[in-house]
C-alpha cells in the first residue's frame, strides 16, 4: 500500500527542505498542493498532511480566502496524523479553539527550549539545539493540548493534540537552501532591518546541526504512528 503525504505549501521556497527524503525512505509518496492553485482540499484523505509556512497572518482570511479552505481541511483531519509548521501551526491552533495574536519577532537561527512531554516525543532532538525561526505572531495553546517547546520571546512554540504536531519554528527547513529564503523575505528584511548577511553566516555556522535535529523530529513522528 502506498502512503501518500500531502502537503499544503503557500509559497514554492518553503517546501519540506530535510523532511522530503525522510518522508520518501519512510514509504510516503510527497505530493505538493499549491494554495491558491491547486484543490487543497484534497489533503483531507492524505494518510499524512503537512501543512507549511508562509508570510501571511493566519486569521487574514479576508484577504486570502485560501486560508478557510485550509482550515477546514484541518478541521477534517482533527484524528489524523497532520504537522503545521509556522503558518500551519497557527492554522491548527486557530482550528482547535485557540487565538493567533502578534507576538515576539524571532527570525534567524536559536535554540528551543522543550519541555518533558516534549523530550517524550519527536521533539526530543532538538532540546537546546539551532532551527530556524522566521515569525512574528504566536498562538495560544489549544485546549486539551501539550505544550512541547518554548523559547524566552514566546511560550507557545510547538503543540500535539492528539495526532497532530505543530511547530512555530522550522525544522524541516534546509539551511543549504537559505538564499531561496532570504531572497523570498527580502521585503521583510528590509522592514526589520535585518541583515541577510548575517542569516547567511549563521546558516553556515548552525545549519548541520539544525538538518539534524529536523530530519529526527519527522523521522520519529512517522515512525510512531
Amino acid at each position: 500500500m502506498t502512503l501518500r503525504c500531502d502537503v499544503i505549501r503557500f509559497v514554492a521556497f518553503e517546501d519540506l527542505g530535510v523532511w522530503e527524503p525522510e518522508l520518501r525512505a519512510h514509504g510516503y509518496e510527497v505530493r505538493y498542493l499549491d494554495a491558491g492553485v491547486d484543490d487543497v482540499t484534497e489533503a483531507s484523505g492524505a494518510e499524512l498532511a503537512i501543512v507549511l509556512g508562509a508570510p501571511i497572518d493566519a486569521p487574514d482570511s479576508a484577504g486570502y480566502p485560501v486560508l478557510d479552505q485550509v482550515r477546514a481541511v484541518l478541521a477534517a483531519r482533527r484524528d489524523r496524523p497532520t504537522v503545521g509548521v509556522c503558518l500551519g501551526a497557527q492554522l491548527m491552533a486557530l482550528v482547535a479553539g485557540a487565538s493567533v495574536l502578534p507576538g515576539a519577532r524571532e527570525v534567524g537561527f536559536a535554540p528551543v527550549e522543550v519541555t518533558e512531554a516534549g523530550r517524550r516525543g519527536p521533539l526530543r532532538a532538538l532540546d537546546c539545539a539551532p532551527v530556524l525561526h522566521w515569525h512574528a505572531d504566536t498562538f495560544t495553546l489549544p485546549d486539551g493540548a501539550v505544550l512541547l517547546a518554548s523559547t524566552a520571546a514566546n511560550r507557545n512554540q510547538a503543540f500535539a493534540l492528539g495526532p497532530w504536531l505543530a511547530v512555530q519554528f522550522h525544522p524541516e527547513a534546509d539551511p543549504e537552501a537559505i538564499e531561496r529564503w532570504l531572497i523570498g523575505h527580502t521585503g521583510d528584511l528590509r522592514a526589520w532591518g535585518i541583515d541577510p548577511r548575517e542569516l547567511r553566516q549563521a546558516a553556515r555556522d548552525h545549519g548541520d546541526a539544525a538538518a539534524m535535529g529536523g530530519v529526527q523530529v519527522i523521522r520519529e513522528y512517522v515512525r510512531a504512528l
